[in-house]
């Protein structure tokens, strides 16, 4: 069961796990709530999901960036 847990989280982009980590919250009841809200809205989470992995990855990239110009 954890290996399957690991495999999607690794390719869910972390999200849920960050939000975990913000907020001191179980990583897999982040991901419930959504996965509920996503059944009861049909769907709108989703792209706030994906919304947020967006900002992630902007972030990530601008911090990388940041320290990048030491490295040359």
């Amino acid at each position: 069961m954890k290996r399957l847990q690991s495999f999607f989280e690794s390719y869910a982009f972390g999200v849920c796990a960050h939000l975990g980590d913000k907020l001191g919250l179980d990583s897999s009841s982040i991901r419930l709530s959504f996965v509920y809200a996503s059944f009861i809205t049909f769907g709108s989470p989703v792209i706030i999901y994906l919304g947020m992995v967006f900002v992630m990855n902007i972030r990530k990239h601008l911090r990388q960036r940041k320290y990048s110009v030491w490295n040359y």
